[in-house]
């Protein structure tokens, strides 16, 4: 008990210190207006928060993310193929693959992968 008090005491004290420090030898410049103000993705934090978004950049972010999480289901697939192979789970993994390339060959197809015209 005494020494999980302990530990929690240094780990506060030291965090603490840690943020005290970053705060006291940080700048802080106030006359640099593109230092103090956010960046937002390219976009000007000072003009009107309605402009249009890219439609093509927003389909192309979702684009990576199907094919990153694509990624994340083929990697356990491929771990468990080096300690047994069966047929049900080749056939699961090829169709997998099949529906993948589909859906990149389908997204080509629409032109939805060519960023400039």
């Amino acid at each position: 008990m005494l020494s999980s008090l302990l530990s929690s005491v240094i780990a506060l004290v030291l965090s603490c210190v840690v943020m005290g420090l970053g705060w006291v030898l940080s700048k802080r410049s106030i006359s640099d207006r593109e230092k103090s103000s956010p960046f937002e993705c390219g976009f000007d934090p000072i003009k009107s928060a309605r402009l249009p978004f890219s439609l093509r950049f927003f389909l192309l972010a979702i684009i990576f993310l199907i094919f990153d999480v694509e990624i994340v289901l083929l990697f356990p697939i491929l771990v468990s193929m080096t300690s047994s192979i069966s047929v049900s789970l080749m056939m699961s993994f090829f169709m997998f693959l099949v529906i993948l390339i589909v859906g990149l060959f389908h997204e080509w197809n629409e032109g939805s992968l060519d960023w400039a015209q």
